[in-house]
């Protein structure tokens, strides 16, 4: 049992260095093809109001359903080349369609690899994170709002200090060129999407990380119309994963100029909104490894829709608890409580029926 414990706790440990990864398993294989996925079947109910429609897509207040069912494959071409495929399945995300494909040069690894297909764009701490480490359920509204398109085409080029200094790997970095328009589709015009991040290491199990995008495009509406869109975001984050203790932290902020998507998260098909806007949120997560393979999880998120109007944040408090099984396979229980300003000058938080239990059963391989 102590060894199983340890083996756990070794993993947890390594998600960091896992949250810096393109793809959602995080690696390729030094033994040829192997194949690599996941599955997330999920049960969710919601306590809903009569004049409140079902959340996440659903058509009902409660359903069995698959969350994300991911099937791909990964390998090295003698002798500097690797690449990584994957799919998504399930038919919740729309699928099936291709979700990543990239190659990746290695030659100057870890100070430098090259990549170029299909990724997750590198911005903030939670998107990078791999869904199948994802502490909670569901990503934050936040992320899912200003960090999307969350996957791209283009060019990445990733690495970091090595055994330069006596901390391995103290700086990490990532840079992309991407089209900007999102999964499998063409750029719509001559502009591209760049994204960068910084993280800082300076102790292992504690990181530091800044992240920043622009770009522009020419949206099309819903009458074939060109609608120009000019877009910035910024991010801090910071992880503390040591001594069984679990903290990580994340502030996006973002501004639009002639339009801008609103959704766009996992699976899910942004909404143009022309006119400017400003977006900000944040979210503070806290967790706690027991001896029993059981973390609980408390997590609180906040986002401002329009940072020019006065009350109208949208604040989730997540309650949950992990079980790890073994490596493979884990159970998480969330319980969201979902409150909103109610835009009175009094700035009182007012009760809409909306919040949600979801249960998540995860196998990977």
């Amino acid at each position: 049992m102590k060894k199983f414990y340890i083996a756990i706790l070794a993993l947890a440990v390594m998600l960091p260095s896992l949250s810096f990864a393109q793809g959602c398993m995080g690696g390729d294989s030094e033994d040829g093809v192997k194949v690599v996925g996941y599955i997330q079947p999920q049960f969710e109910y919601q306590f809903l109001g009569d004049d409140v429609a079902p959340l996440h897509g659903l058509n009902s207040t409660n359903s069995f359903y698959f969350n994300r069912a991911r099937l791909g494959v990964v390998g090295n071409i003698p002798y500097d080349f690797s690449y990584y495929v994957m799919a998504e399945l399930s038919p919740t995300l729309g699928g099936p369609y291709l979700l990543d494909a990239f190659i990746s040069y290695k030659r100057f690894d870890p100070y430098l690899t090259v990549s170029m297909g299909q990724f997750k764009t590198p911005f903030g701490l939670e998107l990078t994170t791999p869904c199948q480490s994802l502490h909670t359920v569901n990503r934050s509204r936040v992320v899912n709002e200003l960090a999307s398109p969350f996957r791209d085409l283009g060019i990445m080029f990733l690495g970091s200090t090595g055994e330069l200094f006596p901390i391995k790997d103290l700086i990490q970095y990532r840079l992309a060129i991407t089209n900007g328009t999102g999964l499998n589709k063409f750029d719509s015009d001559k502009f591209k999407d760049f994204t960068g991040r910084l993280i800082i290491t300076p102790v292992e199990g504690i990181s530091v990380g800044g992240s920043y995008k622009f770009g522009k495009e020419l949206a099309t509406d819903a009458e074939d119309d060109a609608v120009p869109n000019e877009k910035s975001r910024w991010g801090v984050d910071v992880s503390f994963d040591k001594y069984n203790v679990l903290f990580q932290a994340e502030y996006i902020d973002g501004s639009d100029k002639g339009s801008s998507w609103v959704g766009g998260g996992c699976g899910e098909e942004p909404t143009l909104v022309e006119g400017d806007s400003k977006r900000n949120g944040y979210m503070a997560l806290v967790g706690y490894m027991t001896p029993w393979n059981l973390q609980p999880i408390v997590k609180f998120e906040s986002y401002d829709p329009d940072t020019e109007a006065d009350y109208n944040k949208q604040n989730d408090l997540t309650f949950g608890v992990n079980y790890f099984f073994n490596e493979w396979t884990r159970l998480q229980l969330n319980y969201v409580y979902r409150s909103e300003e109610s835009g009175d000058t009094d700035a009182n938080y007012h009760e809409v029926d909306n919040d949600f239990f979801v249960m998540q059963v995860q196998v990977k391989f």
